[in-house]
């Protein structure tokens, strides 16, 4: 049987890079928009995605329940929770439900959307994004509901300047292959915006982000991740670490806020619902892959992470 973790690179040494390098991203769509003023469009909630809005033309204000900014070309907004919001040309004008608005489809997960009243033109390419890695939804879980990256916002910005012009002239000429470019792109930038706000943002530093951050807890933590099947011991993670068993079990609670062998059982769990989630397994080929010695020890861990008993697939 296939490993139940995926390997990732780089392989050893820094594991907030092998977490990057592991997640993939899964477009539910994306929406090329040009919007001509006046024009207002309400997005709704939706739990478990990740929204973006990227400005290459023109201006907008997008407000949420807790923010208001005004966006200029060069901008990007993340909605990481998927939280319902607004966007508009101006914050007086009236908004429209998005599922309301006449849109093509020149693919599955691909809009096009030309909506307004003829005015000042804005040019937006959209996304509504998911993560099916456990690593991804751990991710989504710390970052904060809003994340704005401005086109004045230094070296950051000139990378991004770079893409989204490219973006822009592949959203105006729709060459064949454009949308899949479209797509790579706006993931490239989703992921460069991510790391930017791990990199400088201080309630980075706890919580499993601080952990992969963390050059000791870090190690423990790529142990784990890399080999959730193996039986591992408190004491065999602290000498991953490099520490004592008391010092690292303090530790490890103290930035993650749990114990270590909790973490362990629900990080082997949360790999066993992604995989019953997607593809056929029995609950012997996953008790093996996840290191339980027999179906029913793996069923009640399951069951107590969880709230409810693994499916058995056939």
């Amino acid at each position: 049987m296939q490993n139940i973790n995926q390997r990732s690179f780089p392989p050893s040494g820094d594991t907030l890079g092998e977490t990057f390098y592991s997640l993939r991203l899964n477009g539910v769509i994306y929406a090329n928009s040009e919007l001509t003023a006046p024009w207002g469009i309400e997005m709704p909630a939706m739990e478990g995605k990740m929204m973006f809005h990227i400005v290459t033309e023109g201006s907008c204000q997008l407000q949420s329940a807790h923010e208001q900014v005004q966006l200029t070309a060069g901008d990007l907004v993340l909605l990481p929770l998927g939280k319902g919001h607004s966007i508009a040309s101006d914050k007086s004008i009236g908004c429209t439900a998005f599922f309301d608005l006449p849109v093509t489809r020149p693919s599955e997960r691909f809009e096009i959307l030309r909506y307004g009243g003829g005015g000042e033109y804005t040019h937006l390419i959209c996304g509504v994004l998911s993560f099916d890695q456990v690593a991804g939804t751990k991710l989504i879980a710390q970052l904060p509901a809003f994340i704005h990256t401005k086109s004045d916002s230094g070296e950051l910005a000139n990378d991004m300047n770079a893409l989204m012009t490219l973006m822009a002239e592949e959203a105006q000429s729709l060459h064949a292959g454009g949308e899949t470019i479209i797509a790579h792109l706006a993931d490239i930038i989703v992921i460069k915006a991510i790391r930017h706000w791990i990199e400088h943002a201080p309630e980075a530093s706890q919580g499993w982000l601080g952990g992969l951050k963390d050059p000791k807890i870090s190690k423990a933590l790529a142990a784990i991740h890399n080999q959730p099947e193996s039986a591992w011991t408190v004491d065999q993670l602290a000498k991953q670490a490099g520490m004592s068993r008391s010092g690292f079990s303090a530790r490890f609670t103290e930035i993650i806020g749990t114990s270590v062998k909790q973490y362990l059982t629900e990080w082997r769990m949360s790999l066993a619902r992604m995989r019953i989630m997607h593809s056929p397994v029995t609950l012997t080929e996953l008790a093996e892959a996840l290191g339980y010695q027999s179906e029913a020890a793996f069923s009640r861990a399951y069951k107590r992470i969880n709230g409810e008993p693994p499916l058995r697939q056939k």
